[in-house]
């Protein structure tokens, strides 16, 4: 008798894996973390007053210093329609200043106020915290952080590669 799903297959050993269980799919696993890590940071930033991907959008500003908005979006993987929200909080807060690039109008570029330069040195303790809340060393983490950076990159190449070419010449 065939199983459910597997047309031809009578295998019904523990060994066999259901494909289609919840608990099979890598991106529940993830997501489930995600959201996790978001409760975990909701706690810890609420002494900062920011959210999460205001966070994430300082962590760029203090190690990149000024940047346009399209520079931030690149490197936070967020497009401007979700970047501007942020952006708007984050310099109602006076933690950024939005201003029109001299040198291209078209441009964008965000700064970090005093205030958004101080709150570096009260955030400092942030990663830390992350750290204990994992119950992982460092060096796990680090491993852990490499192997997610692999999984984007193949997951990109992997979107680019199904992409089909675009013809504008009609």
């Amino acid at each position: 008798m065939a199983r459910k799903g597997y047309p031809g297959r009578m295998d019904t050993s523990p060994a066999t894996t259901d494909w289609l269980r919840l608990d099979q799919q890598i991106c529940f696993s993830l997501n489930a973390a995600s959201r996790a890590f978001g409760s975990v940071y909701r706690v810890i930033l609420k002494d900062l007053g920011i959210t999460y991907p205001q966070y994430l959008v300082m962590l760029v500003l203090w190690e990149h210093g000024d940047l346009p908005v399209k520079k931030l979006g690149e490197h936070l993987r967020l497009d401007s329609g979700t970047l501007s929200p942020l952006l708007k909080r984050l310099e109602a807060a006076g933690l950024v200043r939005r201003e029109r690039s001299a040198r291209d109008e078209r441009s964008v570029e965000v700064r970090l106020t005093e205030e958004g330069v101080a709150l570096r040195e009260r955030a400092e303790r942030v990663p830390r915290r992350i750290v204990s809340a994992t119950s992982f060393d460092v060096d796990e983490i680090s491993a852990l952080r490499a192997r997610l950076d692999q999984l984007t990159s193949a997951l990109d190449a992997a979107v680019h590669a199904e992409l089909p070419d675009e013809d504008f010449s009609r």
